[in-house]
């Protein structure tokens, strides 16, 4: 399983747009096969920041997930906004959770 945590910051103009468009993009992510894959998305405690939590099952759902159209104009228009070198990306070591949530691939 593949987590990644990003996390950065906008001007505080931009914070209403920026949360228009991660709408857009998860309403997207629904249409697909969630069992695949899980996305959340936070608002921290200074109304600017946001934080992106990701599991994808393997590299081939997160490539189809990371090239939802959608998904790379908002990734255009955030980065444009003016993030001050506040992004940032991390790739985290699953080791639990409180339930499954990705499904074990089926075989065909």
């Amino acid at each position: 399983m593949i987590t990644v945590k990003v996390t950065y910051t906008v001007k505080p103009g931009f914070v209403t747009k920026n949360k228009e468009n991660i709408r857009r993009f998860l309403a997207d992510f629904q249409k697909m096969d969630t069992s695949a894959f899980w996305y959340h998305v936070s608002v921290m405690e200074d109304g600017v920041s946001f934080q992106h939590l990701s599991a994808y099952r393997d590299e081939k759902i997160q490539q189809e997930v990371l090239n939802v159209p959608s998904f790379k104009a908002f990734q255009l228009e955030r980065d444009a906004s003016g993030l001050n070198g506040s992004h940032t990306v991390q790739l985290l070591e699953f080791v639990g959770a409180s339930s499954e949530i990705l499904h074990p691939e089926q075989p065909v």
